[in-house]
C-alpha cells in the first residue's frame, strides 16, 4: 500500500479533478481511495462516486491524500500525478 498527498490549485472546482480520480479506476486493479478531513470516498466507475467526491467540497490548496492497494499501484499514483499535471491541476 502506498500514499499520496495532492494539492489541487485550480479554483475552478474539483469536477475535473473528480473525472480523473474516477477514470482511473477503470485502467487499472488497485483499490484506490481518497482521504479528506477524516471523509474517504472509494474510486471507482459510477456516477455515484463522483457525487461522493464533489460532496467532499475539497477547496483549492487543501491537501487530500490518495491511498492506492494491489498490484499496480505505482503505476495508478503516477497516473495520477500524470493527469493532474497535464491539465495544470497540481504545482
Amino acid at each position: 500500500m502506498i500514499e499520496k498527498q495532492y494539492n489541487i490549485k485550480s479554483s475552478t472546482g474539483f469536477a475535473r479533478p473528480a473525472r480523473i480520480l474516477v477514470g482511473v479506476s477503470t485502467i487499472y486493479l488497485s483499490n484506490l481511495v481518497l482521504e479528506y478531513e477524516g471523509m474517504s470516498v472509494e474510486l471507482n466507475y459510477s456516477p455515484e462516486t463522483i457525487m461522493d467526491l464533489m460532496s467532499l467540497e475539497i477547496r483549492p490548496g487543501a491537501p487530500f491524500n490518495i491511498r492506492a492497494n494491489g498490484t499496480d499501484e505505482l503505476q495508478a499514483l503516477q497516473y495520477i500525478e500524470d493527469q493532474f499535471s497535464k491539465m495544470k491541476l497540481i504545482h
